[in-house]
């Protein structure tokens, strides 16, 4: 769901617009530009975060590209309600060039969706014309979201964090197993990615959750 388009007055909403203010902030002295959004597992919900934040970014008349870098489960297209018949896979293989698999969301945003899911995930993703296409789109555009697969079942999104500025961990509320985040901060930590932050998703908004869920985390996580 695109909350932050739907019901922009939210409290989910100021939430994303809390988050995009963090980042922003950070990145004055970090310079954070492509911006790598992974989770432990599947379904924490980090392409709905990834979707939501782009569009919070975009709001202050940013220019934001998101990329669906998960070449085996894409979901981006779906949430904008956009076709996936040509998309990124299309763009490394030499297919189509940028401008004719683009798809332009409104003044601000851009998105690239995943194309024909490819033999070879992580393979293309780690490619030189993957690093080589990211290098190029961060001289046209002031953030580029990169919502990837979950980092522990695949190692697709260990090649692509060495080729982001900062990566965003999202874990679900009461569904997230410390163990699997552990393994995923490690994993990330193998390749130096820079992990700027964790994001927790479906978070019920109350006094008593929040302090319960902060707890819990808090102590058990190991960054």
């Amino acid at each position: 769901m695109l909350i932050f388009k739907d019901k922009p007055k939210s409290s989910i909403s100021e939430g994303y617009r809390t988050l995009r203010n963090n980042i922003q902030f950070f990145s004055l002295d970090n310079n954070i530009k492509a911006l790598l959004i992974t989770s432990s597992s599947p379904c924490e919900g980090k392409s709905t975060v990834a979707s939501n934040l782009a569009l919070s970014i975009a709001e202050l008349n940013n220019k934001v590209l998101i990329l669906d870098c998960d070449l085996r489960r894409p979901s981006i297209h779906k949430k904008f309600h956009l076709s996936d018949e040509k998309g990124l896979s299309n763009l490394l293989i030499g297919e189509y060039k940028f401008n004719e698999v683009v798809q332009k969301y409104n003044d601000n945003l851009y998105i690239l969706t995943s194309g024909t899911i490819p033999p070879n995930p992580s393979e293309m993703l780690s490619s030189n014309k993957m690093k080589d296409f990211l290098t190029k789109v961060k001289e046209d555009f002031d953030y580029i979201i990169l919502d990837t697969s979950p980092v522990v079942s695949l190692s697709d999104v260990q090649a692509l964090a060495t080729l982001a500025d900062g990566v965003l961990l999202v874990l679900a509320s009461g569904e997230s197993e410390i163990t699997e985040v552990n393994k995923a901060i490690k994993l990330l930590s193998y390749v130096k990615a820079n992990i700027i932050g964790i994001v927790a998703n479906k978070l019920k908004y109350s006094r008593k959750s929040i302090k319960k869920y902060n707890s819990y985390y808090n102590k058990d996580i190991k960054i």
